[in-house]
């Protein structure tokens, strides 16, 4: 699986408001902590907040916060809203055939493993492969 550096810094954004004390975050706390450009994260925590997966207040006391329980929240959940909802299938001519069956399992694998993670253990580091 290949995953795209917005796909990574909507991740870490997502771990790292995860991890957050109760409350807002200010976007520049996040950008600097997880080493994101500010411009890619507004981009990123604006689409996060259309999904319903952080929420937003403005002014000085505002801020993002998840808006749900980090138990509640896959990998696979984020990855989907930044990349789309991905495509398993490949097709292989003649001998190579059977290849794309080990395509598919590993894709629905892939699949699976990214949604059983949630955040809740990626930033409680009880996540081992």
């Amino acid at each position: 699986m290949r995953i795209s550096a917005r796909t990574q810094y909507a991740l870490r954004a997502v771990s790292e408001l995860a991890a957050a004390p109760p409350g807002p975050v200010h976007a520049e706390q996040i950008a600097a902590t997880q080493g994101i450009p500010r411009r890619f994260l507004d981009n990123i925590l604006l689409q996060l907040r259309r999904a319903g997966i952080v929420r937003s207040a403005r002014g000085p006391e505002g801020g993002y916060w998840l808006a749900r329980e980090p138990e509640k929240i896959t990998l696979a959940e984020v990855i989907e809203i930044v990349e789309g909802r991905p495509d398993g299938h490949a097709e292989f001519p003649g001998v190579a055939q059977p290849l794309a069956d080990v395509w598919s399992a590993l894709h629905e694998h892939e699949q699976r493993l990214l949604t059983e993670i949630t955040f809740a253990q990626i930033v409680s580091s009880r996540f081992s492969a």
